[in-house]
């Protein structure tokens, strides 16, 4: 099987480079296994904790390669739903990472490209950098990537843009939530160095349970989330992550994460 994607791993940061750059890195059902088994193996690996997620050549993601989309037309329901199902338990798993992913956007997202921006934690986008949600134009609609999109940007946008299929540019996205920083091509790499640094000052622990967090807090009534708050931050301050980082502090050192990172 080829390699279409690209994995290098420098230091505790993992680049995962989505490698189809002939066909503008277009999703694949091998595309999205060995995606899939990257993130399968998070929970796992010590050794990495910030995972960066870019692709290949002048573009991001072209969205699902439309070969197979037209070939999956000829499949049983049942095994398209099964390829569906694939796409939406990759994204789910990206979600769901431990460690934080941040999205090194250096071109167009389309659809699932889109979606796999969506799951990132932190994104940075370069100017020239173009997103839409072209399923529409297709007789498609963007329905499995729909609740982490949807879940980034909100109804209001997501009505308008999965409508209309528009184009829209890497500001608009930034408007909309998708992406956090927008940066010329010069300066992407230099950015997306400065948040994996941040990212890097943090406790791995504590930034798998940021993740949780905000997962299970966003969008629910205060009132629900009160003892779930309340026992969070109690197992984190008995937690060893916890005292060594408030030992530290006081100490006036670096805790013991921040040892010889990046």
């Amino acid at each position: 099987m080829s390699e279409e994607i690209e994995l290098r791993q420098t230091g505790a940061v993992l680049t995962v480079a989505l490698n189809r750059p002939a066909v503008h890195n277009a999703l694949t059902p091998a595309m999205m296994q060995q995606l899939t088994a990257v993130f399968q193996t998070m929970n796992g690996r010590d050794e990495v904790r910030v995972v960066v997620l870019t692709g290949n050549g002048r573009t991001f993601c072209a969205g699902a390669d439309l070969s197979h989309m037209l070939a999956a037309g000829q499949f049983s329901f049942e095994d398209n739903v099964r390829d569906a199902e694939t796409i939406f338990d990759l994204l789910l798993m990206m979600e769901q990472c431990p460690k934080p992913i941040v999205g090194r956007v250096n071109g167009t997202a389309v659809g699932g490209g889109v979606g796999l921006v969506s799951c990132c934690d932190i994104v940075v986008a370069v100017e020239r950098a173009k997103f839409s949600f072209s399923e529409v134009h297709l007789g498609l609609v963007p329905a499995v990537i729909s609740p982490f999109v949807l879940g980034k940007m909100g109804a209001t946008h997501g009505r308008e843009l999965f409508l209309t299929g528009e184009r829209f540019s890497a500001e608009r996205a930034r408007e909309a939530g998708l992406v956090q920083y927008v940066v010329s091509e010069a300066e992407l790499d230099a950015k997306v160095n400065e948040l994996v640094g941040m990212l890097l000052m943090g406790a791995p622990g504590a930034q798998a349970a940021v993740k949780q967090l905000v997962r299970t807090v966003a969008g629910r009534p205060k009132e629900e989330v009160r003892d779930y708050t309340a026992n969070l931050i109690a197992q984190r301050r008995n937690s060893e992550e916890g005292m060594e980082g408030m030992s530290a502090f006081l100490q006036k050192r670096k805790p013991v994460w921040q040892e010889n990172q990046l």
